[in-house]
């Protein structure tokens, strides 16, 4: 793995900014938005395990020669913050279909803005070499900071982070609790309202894909 990778990474790719742009969107539809965070996950996924390591498999056949077959090394856990993070998982799924899932539930406080948690489904021990966390926005930072602490108390020692849109607050918040976490994003947006919701941001993600919002 390079030893210089940076702890947070906005990516730069064009179809990324383009489906955001859609995503942002007041007058998406629920199945638009579902649809859209799949695809940005699939290529925030491409993002996230380009430094993945690699383990010879043994000697196998093209339709002309021989060659020596590889495959990804590590045991990949996905992590989606319920509820909106299992928009995400699809995406990751398509490109490492052999990754485990591992739930965890955490919902913000209306009143203080801080995490609680309400549902739990690790194992007992830990199952896999990397968590990758996914959720997909992070505006106050506080489950963000909470979900990586409830695996690192697990014994998870290699985490990264992805998600479609951080506000800078919730971002610094995430890189000052865990700086060995590398943190990948679609966008960062530099403001949040009084009642913690990222700007311009694309609104209440759960509500907006389930159709929840009163």
């Amino acid at each position: 793995m390079p030893t210089n990778m940076p702890s947070h990474v906005t990516s730069k790719h064009p179809l990324i900014a383009h489906k955001l742009s859609l995503l942002r969107d007041k007058n998406s539809s629920a199945k638009q938005s579902r649809e859209l965070l799949e695809e940005i996950a699939y290529l925030l996924a491409y993002e996230a395990m380009q430094d993945l390591d690699l383990k010879e498999i043994g000697q196998m056949e093209s339709p002309l020669a021989p060659y020596t077959g590889e495959a990804i090394k590590d045991k990949i856990g996905l992590v989606p913050v319920l509820r909106s993070g299992l928009s995400l998982v699809n995406g990751f799924l398509t490109m490492i279909p052999t990754a485990r899932i591992l739930h965890i539930g955490l919902y913000r406080e209306q009143i203080s803005l801080q995490p609680v948690e309400y549902y739990n489904k690790l194992p007992k021990e830990p199952n896999v070499d990397l968590c990758i966390v996914l959720d997909p926005m992070v505006a106050t930072g506080g489950t963000s900071v909470e979900t990586i602490n409830i695996l690192k108390d697990w014994g998870v020692k290699r985490i990264k982070f992805v998600c479609v849109c951080a506000s800078k607050a919730g971002l610094e918040a995430l890189l000052e609790a865990h700086p060995d976490v590398t943190i990948y994003t679609g966008v960062v947006d530099e403001t949040l309202s009084k009642e913690g919701y990222i700007v311009p941001g694309f609104g209440d993600c759960g509500d907006r894909i389930y159709q929840t919002k009163n």
